[in-house]
């Protein structure tokens, strides 16, 4: 029986809770967050830090803190962002990996916000922070965006910056940006097309599509991510929680005659190789 993972998006670097109270802010309100999602069946819990007023941080201390706090609850791998938010530095991204989670997202590509704003991860950055990222012991989730983002992949791959099995995150639907692909079934299978070899893949689709394109995925042999990073709603005009809907996602995962993947087996599945100690 095939073992799917299952991660949760809880609070990402722009909405807040004046979009949707449910989601978690502070570190403590994202530990509780994680321990609801694990125990509803969620392997990892992807991270974005905010500070005390709720506005996107780079600061490692706060992600220090919110490990400590994660940790203290569950064994969910912690995976933390290097996406960061508004008006972080390529440098205060970078700051979450100085936390050493098990897993850190790698977005292949910039991207420009329609305000002109530039998301940068030029080809230099990205081997940078892939090289730290190897040093550290840190699996990249490579975030795919738009079919161009697999030559910086293939170059990743061919100096050996990026060890087996491969973990890419397909994103679609992140509108107001140049440079993503929309959240449509065509756009998704044609990503699948061009996943390397050796790969574990996931799916990411922001917005009303996320519980359709989440389960196109599935049945195409990949995992599934959900969370109000993502998508703020359980169904059109109904707030969601975080562990409603990673809870929706395993339901569906079982009906379809798949398996759930606990964190442990999520570990060994990626090829983590974070010391016990700190996991």
């Amino acid at each position: 029986m095939r073992k799917v993972i299952v991660t949760v998006a809880m609070t990402g670097g722009f909405h807040g809770k004046e979009v949707n109270p449910n989601l978690p802010e502070q570190p403590n309100e994202i530990a509780e967050s994680a321990y609801a999602c694990y125990n509803e069946g969620a392997a990892i819990a992807h991270i974005h830090a905010r500070d005390k007023s709720g506005k996107s941080t780079g600061e490692v201390e706060v992600f220090r803190d919110i490990k400590s706090r994660v940790r203290a609850k569950c064994n969910i791998i912690i995976a933390f962002s290097t996406g960061g938010g508004p008006g972080l530095t390529v440098e205060e991204r970078l700051q979450s990996a100085m936390a050493d989670p098990e897993i850190c997202s790698l977005n292949m590509g910039s991207l420009v916000r329609y305000d002109g704003t530039v998301w940068q991860n030029t080809p230099s950055q990205l081997e940078k922070w892939a090289t730290i990222l190897k040093e550290r012991g840190i699996k990249p989730e490579l975030e795919v965006y738009s079919h161009t983002m697999f030559q910086e992949i293939e170059s990743l791959l061919s100096k050996g910056l990026v060890e087996k099995p491969y973990f890419i995150n397909l994103v679609l639907g992140m509108m107001g940006r140049q440079g993503v692909l929309s959240a449509t079934h065509k756009n998704l299978l044609s990503l699948i097309d061009f996943l390397p070899k050796e790969c574990i893949f996931n799916v990411t689709v922001v917005g009303k599509m996320q519980l359709e394109l989440t389960t196109l995925g599935l049945l195409m042999g990949g995992n599934l991510r959900v969370g109000l990073e993502d998508n703020i709603y359980y169904s059109k005009g109904v707030l969601a929680t975080n562990e409603q809907l990673v809870a929706r996602s395993v339901r569906i995962i079982r009906e379809l005659g798949f398996d759930v993947a606990t964190p442990e087996e999520a570990r060994q599945m990626l090829g983590l190789r974070m010391v016990a100690k700190d996991v």
